[in-house]
């Protein structure tokens, strides 16, 4: 699943998981609030669940800290199959150290995402 308020971003990050055959299947959402309204509707079907996250920090209403902090009040099917990636422009070191520290984030990649980065994923089992 990509999250992300750039639509831009969104279209360049879901053609390179396209090309690489990274995924089977690419959700996008526009928010941190549609993520979340996505995961509160799946959360109980695990086929319907993404394993991968692809999060941005800054985005309006709902940004990657809330969507964080509501994550962890999912259930344990969510949690356990659910593994979030930082996908950010942001290079403001107290976020990112912050961000990085949550226990369901497992990688921080700086936009844009690359063939590299997602070989990357791949070649440590992520």
């Amino acid at each position: 699943m990509l999250v992300d308020d750039n639509d831009t971003d969104n279209f360049i990050s879901k053609r390179i998981i396209e090309i690489t055959k990274f995924a089977k299947r690419v959700e996008v959402k526009g928010s941190g609030k549609a993520a979340l309204d996505y995961l509160r509707e799946n959360q109980n079907t695990s086929e319907n669940l993404p394993s991968l996250i692809f999060l941005d920090i800054n985005m309006p209403i709902v940004d990657g800290f809330v969507f964080l902090y509501e994550f962890e009040k999912f259930n344990e099917l969510v949690r356990n199959k659910c593994k979030v990636i930082i996908l950010s422009s942001s290079d403001n070191k107290r976020d990112i150290d912050k961000i990085v520290n949550n226990n369901h984030v497992i990688k921080f990649i700086t936009k844009p995402l690359t063939e590299v980065a997602l070989d990357e994923i791949k070649l440590n089992n992520i």
